[in-house]
């Protein structure tokens, strides 16, 4: 019912825009039509061997399917982005009601505003995170990105829900061209997560159960690299590659055979794929 909520709100924002850009259309002159702000978006899937997220192995040994589709009208973008796991198995992060099953597991909505400032984007969102495999949730996030030759962006993200905590995360990527409109892709993440509930108490020996001192520490890291094919004008394929690490001994650490991070402990992990989009 809340995804299906979410849908016709979506719904509903697309047909208000593209209605209001048609009656601003018939009340303005002409000259001033071109200058006027117009609907844009994209449609995207990707096809990869692994969800993972933040670090954490949300399934194995299964390809999944991502959908996203994002609208965007002067400044403002609604993102609805769905995970479809085609044979669920269980992992330290992951606890599937079903196993061996195919499931649309997750649905998330972010909703954001960014304001540009020369070469400085400052963005503000929501992000509600519709998990079937754990406690739904909510987050607010921050994210500042400056265009110069790495495109840092820093994005700080606060959930208010069921797993209080902040995420830091600093993002790279850069882009050669390869042939013509074909592109070698290069990215790179780092985090810090800093668990600030009962959620994120750590396992103790001594007491055989989480009830240690909340998880903060450096998390996760990621490298990633990929090739840009433009098939059309508004429609491109990327093959991917990504291999995720932890970045600290407490994000990897088990204690006794257990995961020292109530949310299941880091690996070394590959992860490839194909991306698709569609811009109009």
């Amino acid at each position: 019912m809340k995804r299906l909520r979410i849908i016709v709100v979506l719904t509903v924002l697309a047909v208000f825009l593209s209605g209001g850009i048609a009656l601003g259309e018939d009340q303005k002159p002409a000259e001033q039509k071109a200058e006027e702000p117009k609907v844009t978006g994209s449609a995207s899937a990707a096809f990869l061997s692994q969800y993972i997220f933040r670090g954490y192995e949300i399934g194995s040994h299964s390809m999944v399917i991502q959908p996203a589709i994002t609208l965007s009208y002067y400044g403002f973008s609604a993102n609805l982005w769905s995970n479809f796991d085609t044979r669920q198995h269980p992992t330290q992060s992951f606890f599937p009601s079903t196993t061996g099953n195919s499931s649309l597991n997750e649905t998330d909505l972010t909703l954001s505003y960014t304001y540009t400032i020369d070469k400085l984007s400052l963005t503000g969102g929501y992000i509600w995170y519709g998990t079937q495999y754990a406690n739904q949730t909510q987050e607010f996030f921050l994210s500042a990105a400056y265009d110069i030759i790495s495109k840092p962006v820093l994005t700080i993200y606060q959930d208010i829900d069921n797993y209080p905590g902040t995420y830091f995360q600093l993002a790279f990527s850069h882009s050669l061209p390869v042939y013509k409109e074909i592109t070698f892709d290069m990215g790179a993440s780092f985090s810090y997560e800093w668990g600030q509930g009962n959620y994120w108490k750590t396992y103790q020996s001594s007491t055989g159960a989480y009830t240690g001192d909340k998880y903060s520490a450096f998390h996760a890291g990621m490298l990633q690299g990929g090739v840009t094919i433009p098939v059309t004008k508004t429609f491109s394929v990327q093959p991917v590659l990504q291999w995720w690490f932890p970045l600290s001994g407490d994000a990897h650490k088990t204690v006794n055979g257990v995961s020292y991070n109530p949310n299941g402990k880091l690996d070394n992990t590959v992860v490839f794929g194909l991306n698709m989009a569609f811009n109009f």
